[in-house]
C-alpha cells in the first residue's frame, strides 16, 4: 500500500523554525540595544558627577582664599599660582604660619585633593588676562582650570567628539594661553581673591579700612 505524502506539513515546520530563529535574533538585538543605552546613561551620569566634583573643588579653593586674611597681597596671591604638573611646595603649618606660607600650604593640599578625587586629574591656577596691566598686589581674580581623564570605553573618535564640548581655554596675566590638555575633560571657573578690609578712597588713594581699626594702603591699579 502506498504511503501518503505530506509536503505541506514539512514546509510548515521549516517556516516555523525560521520564524523562531528570527524572533530570537530580534530579541537579542533588542537586549543589546537596551544594554548599550544603559551603558551610555551610566557614562553620562559619571561625567555629570565629575563635573559636580570639579565645581566643589573650586569652591573649596575659594573658601581657602577667604580664610586667608591677606590673600590679595602681592606676596600671598602669587603663592596660589600653580601650573599643570606642579604639585605645589610642601610646607608645615601645624603650629601656624603667615599668609604667604598658608597660601603655599593651601595650594599644595588642594592639588592633592584634586588628584585624589578625580581620575588622572591636574589643575592650573592663574591670574586672569583682564588684569594684565594691574600692578603687583592689586590682582583680584584667579582663573582655575581642572582637567581629568574620562574613562570612556568607546573609541578615540567618539571620546574626542565627547570631550570637544569641554575644550576650554583662557589666557593668564602674561597673555599665554591656558588650554585644556589633549584627551582631557576640563572645568574652568573664575574666583575672587579675598579681602577682609572694605575698600575706600581718601584723597585719591585707595585704602582698605579694616575691622580692627588699622589702615593699610595699597597701590593704585
Amino acid at each position: 500500500m502506498k504511503q501518503p505524502n505530506f509536503p505541506s506539513i514539512a514546509r510548515q515546520n521549516g517556516v516555523s523554525l525560521i520564524e523562531a530563529l528570527v524572533a530570537v535574533l530580534v530579541t537579542a538585538l533588542g537586549i543589546l540595544g537596551i544594554l548599550g543605552m544603559q551603558m551610555r546613561t551610566m557614562n553620562n551620569t559619571q561625567a555629570a558627577v565629575r563635573q559636580a566634583q570639579a565645581i566643589r573643588l573650586v569652591e573649596n579653593l575659594s573658601e581657602r582664599l577667604r580664610m586667608n586674611p591677606n590673600s590679595f597681597s602681592s606676596g600671598t596671591a602669587s603663592k596660589y599660582l600653580v601650573g599643570w604638573g606642579d604639585n605645589g611646595t610642601q610646607v608645615n603649618c601645624t603650629n601656624g604660619c603667615d599668609s604667604a606660607t598658608l597660601a603655599q600650604w593651601d595650594i599644595e593640599q588642594w592639588k592633592k585633593n584634586v588628584r585624589e578625587i578625580l581620575p588622572l586629574a591636574d589643575a592650573n591656577v592663574f591670574f586672569v588676562n583682564d588684569e594684565s596691566g594691574t600692578s603687583a598686589g592689586n590682582n583680584r581674580q584667579l582663573g582655575v582650570m581642572i582637567s581629568w581623564r574620562e574613562n570612556e570605553s568607546a573609541g578615540v573618535s567618539e571620546e574626542t567628539n565627547f570631550n570637544k564640548y569641554f575644550r576650554l581655554s583662557s589666557r593668564n596675566a602674561s597673555g599665554a594661553v591656558v588650554a585644556c590638555p589633549a584627551g582631557r575633560t576640563c572645568y574652568l571657573q573664575f574666583i575672587q581673591l579675598a579681602a577682609r578690609c572694605t575698600a575706600n578712597s581718601n584723597s585719591g588713594v585707595a585704602r582698605p579700612y579694616c575691622a580692627d581699626g588699622s589702615v593699610k594702603q595699597i597701590n593704585n591699579s
